[in-house]
């Protein structure tokens, strides 16, 4: 029989956050797959733990994992961890789960702290849909692509910074998607815990003049379909009627469905339509 892996979240700041269950899994699996074992020495200790632990990281990520794979297939059960929250968001326990699934090792979640839910829960913003996009790549021309995909996003977006870097991004994010609200959540459930619910252009003259600390998860308002209309409508605005109605013929849409189109579009009624038509 093949062994189990189990993905356990751990605490993202307060040691009380760990369950029962993610102690209990600790203590009996045979191995323990640390993101940085240095950092989960510190929580194994804390809870009396002292199963065997093996780094686990974003540069061995693929032939660790193989590894891994192998003791699971020969009967093992192992457990993966991140320094912070549930493993397999934004950390190299995707890739583990990917060789399992591929394997036929049975995966299972031992559930708990994960800082993107607390912070879209917290921040005071809609929560019904929301997207999740991590940190933002160093690469300039992908950060680029991201941020003009998210211009147009109209759900939640939730991103991750570091301290650091938090201005820059609070930049580069007002530039693109405009003056926003945004939630700026730090330090998730420690003593010093925030959640700064403002605008982008307050923010960013906030941590200009305080500099921030403590890792950031920015919860950052979706385009609105109010606005989507309005720019439409702007859009349709700097054509005529006429042109207008060729981009719906143009696709295949019969005269009668194009002129209701361009009506709706324009906000105006067909006979309208129609008497531009004639004096165009």
């Amino acid at each position: 029989m093949a062994g189990t892996l189990y993905l356990c979240a751990t605490p993202i700041g307060n040691m009380e956050d760990m369950t029962f269950r993610a102690v209990r899994v600790l203590k009996e699996v045979d191995l323990i797959a640390a993101e940085d074992t240095r950092h989960s020495i510190k929580l194994l200790n804390h809870f009396d733990i002292h199963t065997p632990m093996t780094s686990y990281h974003e540069y061995n990520k693929v032939d660790k994992a193989r590894y891994l794979v192998g003791l699971l297939t020969e009967g093992k059960d192992v457990a993966c961890i991140t320094d912070a929250g549930t493993p397999g968001i934004s950390d190299p326990g995707e890739e583990l789960v990917r060789q399992c699934h591929e394997a036929g090792i049975r995966v299972t979640s031992v559930p708990g702290p994960a800082a993107c839910i607390a912070a879209v829960t917290m921040s005071g913003l809609p929560t019904r849909r929301f997207c999740f996009e991590a940190f933002l790549p160093s690469d300039k021309k992908e950060k680029s692509r991201i941020l003009e995909d998210l211009k147009k996003e109209t759900r939640t977006i939730v991103l991750y910074e570091a301290p650091h870097r938090l201005v820059r991004t609070l930049q580069e994010l007002l530039e693109c998607l405009g003056n926003r609200r945004i939630s700026v959540l730090r330090e998730l459930t420690k003593k010093h815990e925030t959640v700064f619910l403002t605008t982008m252009e307050e923010a960013l003259a906030h941590y200009r003049e305080q500099e921030p600390k403590g890792e950031c998860v920015l919860v950052i308002e979706g385009l609105s379909f109010e606005t989507i209309e309005k720019e439409k409508e702007a859009s349709w605005q700097e054509i005529s009627v006429q042109e207008h109605m060729e981009r719906y013929l143009s696709s295949g849409m019969d005269k009668k469905e194009a002129m209701k189109q361009v009506a709706k579009d324009r906000g105006i009624s067909k006979r309208d339509v129609y008497q531009m038509l004639l004096e165009e």
